[in-house]
């Protein structure tokens, strides 16, 4: 774990850096050789140096956004996608209820594309 994304995250709202914390372990476990570093000024998520995800907080909520996705079934209205559709991206609210387990399920999947 990089000691910068680490920083980064403790200096986040309470609300935040619980999410951040929770997806961060849930990167590190569904890919196990992960590279993190903080790039424009938000933490990455890199595997093999291809970016594999980055967390973006922002005021009222924390996306995550899911490098190579474009063969992945999400849930309808959950997720963002990029005009091309190889992103995917999650914005997650205070209070939000999120499914975890899932969202490790379609990172380990995409990482593993």
């Amino acid at each position: 774990m990089n000691p910068q994304v680490t920083e980064y995250i403790d200096g986040l709202d309470a609300w935040q850096a619980e999410i951040c914390t929770r997806i961060r372990q849930i990167i590190q476990q569904a890919i196990p050789d992960v590279e993190e570093r903080i790039q424009y000024k938000k933490p990455h998520f890199l595997k093999g140096g291809k970016y594999a995800g980055v967390l973006g907080p922002a005021k009222g909520w924390v996306s995550y956004t899911i490098f190579n996705a474009q063969d992945l079934k999400t849930p309808d209205g959950l997720f963002e996608s990029s005009d091309t559709g190889d992103r995917k991206t999650i914005k997650i609210k205070p209070g939000q209820v999120v499914d975890y387990d899932q969202l490790a399920a379609l990172i380990a999947q995409a990482a593993g594309a």
